[in-house]
């Protein structure tokens, strides 16, 4: 069998995430990780495995079937999957909803005029969380769709709450009310503000002497973050933060309440959620099903730039096509 050659570029916790997803896929291989850092500072678990500079990639081209890019959606993956889709088929998980339709325009452009194939924003949302949306408005026309995070870290803002003065460790966790998702289920169709949609906990080791007071009223006013949102400030002790929350938990639900029938009486109920011990490694493992169907539709001739709209289920699995009708269907 022939493996599918996969790059990674970058190499935190969702490089390192994808590393062990391909370690799971006998029909795929890593073929070199990329690094801002110095290469020498890089342990790659896998064996015979080498971290190379970014730079080094171009070098490259004719060894990576698939590169991973694994970096940040606020500044990295704006800039970085355009480029190197000039010289690579590509793949990220770019989160930022606001600025897909702008990513998806550049990427687009580098990977046409270069002849190669690309997929941005892969993951579970956007990603995975998406299809289920598409699929229930798309069966369920008359309906509301909704759309619960948690109970999960959220990194962007455990960093805010660690940019306090006075913060030494601080994590937050999305929590979903309870309250409104079973007025959901029950075919309420309710109208939720983001306070009644979730909860924010914080979990803060404050340095020593300092005012835990202000430190709490910053973090529940700070604008754009938690100020529309019940939120509870936990201080703990530095020990406690280590043994209690040193994971990156996530999950969700999505829901669809729709109405069918000739009178459009009878309510129905689509529910999909995710319970997960570890964000990036989750994410990862749905970077690389994805990498193996972007190898087959490039194979296939296409270019330009998809997304998880534009797969078809069996491009994503190892089995033929015969083993996917005779098990799956």
């Amino acid at each position: 069998m022939e493996k599918i050659r996969i790059g990674i570029a970058g190499y935190g916790n969702l490089g390192k995430g994808v590393e062990m997803a391909i370690r799971q896929n006998a029909d795929m291989e890593l073929a070199g990780v990329f690094t801002r850092r110095d290469p020498a500072t890089v342990a790659i678990k896998t064996p015979g495995v080498k971290a190379y500079t970014m730079e080094d990639a171009k070098n490259m081209k004719d060894q990576i079937d698939v590169m991973i890019i694994c970096g940040g959606s606020a500044t990295d993956l704006p800039k970085q999957t355009p480029e190197l889709a000039k010289d690579f088929n590509v793949i990220d998980s770019f989160d930022t909803h606001a600025n897909i339709p702008q990513h998806f325009a550049n990427v687009d452009a580098a990977a046409k005029e270069n002849g190669h194939l690309a997929m941005i924003s892969v993951g579970w949302d956007p990603g995975l969380f998406s299809l289920n949306r598409i699929y229930a408005e798309s069966i369920l026309p008359n309906g509301k769709t909704y759309t619960f995070w948690g109970k999960g870290v959220s990194q962007g803002h455990s960093d805010a709450i660690r940019r306090i003065p006075g913060v030494k460790r601080g994590i937050q966790y999305t929590v979903p009310v309870e309250e409104a998702m079973d007025q959901v289920r029950a075919g309420k169709q309710p109208e939720l503000t983001t306070r009644q949609k979730h909860t924010r906990e914080c979990f803060v080791v404050a340095e020593e002497g300092a005012d835990k007071k202000q430190i709490e009223e910053s973090i529940k006013t700070m604008k754009n973050y938690f100020d529309e949102y019940d939120t509870t400030v936990n201080f703990i002790s530095e020990e406690e933060f280590d043994a209690v929350h040193n994971k990156m938990p996530h999950g969700g639900f999505v829901m669809r309440s729709g109405m069918t029938g000739e009178n459009e009486n009878t309510h129905q109920m689509i529910e999909y959620s995710l319970k997960l011990e570890s964000n990036p490694e989750f994410t990862s493992s749905v970077l690389v099903a994805y990498a193996r169907a972007l190898s087959r539709m490039k194979a296939e001739g296409m270019t330009g730039c998809k997304t998880v709209f534009d797969v078809a289920p069996a491009y994503l699995s190892p089995l033929s096509a015969d083993e996917i009708r005779a098990h799956l269907l």
